[in-house]
């Protein structure tokens, strides 16, 4: 039996705003992707990109016997191992820049570094202590070396003292901007070559000559937010934010913004059922805190698209804006909760 010990505990828990500075880099465990992340994350949205969910024919299409994973479960696991960071997170502003440099297969380990590379102490608000926002540029790749994504991410972060006055003052609007709008088309994301599309010729629904440009397209269907400590979990994301109510503003756990994009993507699926891959986000901004039991609908248009050369197996890339709506409780105002700009390969 070890001695019994008078002394107090020394706490453990994620950094202050105070702690960091700009060029601190750090990691986190690398994670296999499995059958079982891909289940999960079909539980949770319920999305219908068809790859993904067809092995038969995810190996027809890429040649490969192993199977396709969504690239949004690459994209939790890389977000959830960048946490270390946004542990004390009260909100996380935006994603920028987000470019998928090769797809990603059951199997792939990934592994993220994240660098620090711009900090900016917020204004004093009456009666809340302060906060900074931390800006952070993360890279994963996989287990063979190479880049699987690279983006940017700002989550604001407590000071320690709440009176502090840290001087940082960095502009956050280049942030996550030096990625050109080339770097978003063919073929700077990661469209493979050699896949074949022929068994894509008898998918029916909507395809992508189908969608008038400019137009807005609104999905009826909502779905309640469910599960999403789960999701937290399974990702390694370390806000404790998203676990313990207590530590948000709102009284109540707030959900991670990825599940949010997941379900946002998910009901555009049903609207585009020929969509291939999502590739690159030019920003993804949340407007507002989503909880746990919200019903959430989006609405999305298409207005850009840009020819995929036949070398990657044809098909056209769209430029999609889409918005994302959220009810809370009895009450069926809807407010706007995610506003998110990307460009996805579709046939």
């Amino acid at each position: 039996m070890p001695e019994p010990t008078t002394t107090e505990p020394i706490i453990l828990g994620g950094p202050w705003f105070e702690d960091f500075h700009r060029g601190l880099e750090f990691d986190a465990p690398a994670v296999t992707l499995t059958e079982s992340h891909a289940a999960f994350h079909q539980a949770l949205s319920g999305d219908r990109l068809r790859l993904p969910l067809d092995h038969h024919a995810s190996r027809e299409v890429t040649g490969l016997d192993t199977p396709l994973v969504h690239p949004l479960v690459a994209i939790h696991i890389a977000i959830g191992q960048s946490t270390w960071a946004s542990q004390r997170v009260k909100a996380n502003l935006f994603y920028r820049g987000l470019v998928l440099l090769r797809p990603v297969f059951l199997g792939d380990t990934l592994h993220t570094t994240t660098r620090v590379v711009a900090l900016r102490q917020n204004r004093p608000q009456p009666g809340r202590p302060a906060t900074g926002i931390v800006a952070l540029e993360i890279m994963t790749m996989n287990q063979r070396g190479e880049t699987v994504l690279r983006f940017w991410r700002c989550p604001m972060i407590p000071c320690r003292d709440p009176q502090a006055d840290t001087g940082h003052a960095d502009d956050l609007e280049a942030i996550g901007r030096s990625v050109a709008d080339y770097d978003m088309k063919p073929p700077r994301v990661g469209l493979p070559s050699g896949w074949r599309l022929d068994i894509t010729r008898s998918w029916q629904g909507m395809r992508a000559a189908d969608l008038q440009r400019g137009r807005r397209y609104a999905l009826e269907a909502r779905d309640t937010v469910t599960s999403a400590p789960e999701l937290v979990r399974l990702s390694l994301n370390m806000a404790m934010a998203h676990t313990d109510a207590r530590i948000s503003y709102f009284g109540e756990r707030i959900v991670y913004g990825g599940h949010t994009i997941s379900m946002c993507f998910a009901q555009l699926t049903r609207a585009m059922p020929n969509l291939l891959l999502p590739l690159s986000w030019e920003s993804c901004d949340h407007l507002a805190p989503v909880s746990e039991g919200d019903r959430l609908r989006s609405e999305f248009t298409v207005t850009d698209h840009a020819p995929v050369d036949d070398t990657a197996g044809g098909g056209v890339m769209l430029r999609i804006c889409a918005m994302t709506y959220g009810a809370k409780g009895e009450d069926e105002t809807e407010s706007p909760v995610l506003d998110w700009k990307f460009w996805a390969w579709s046939l």
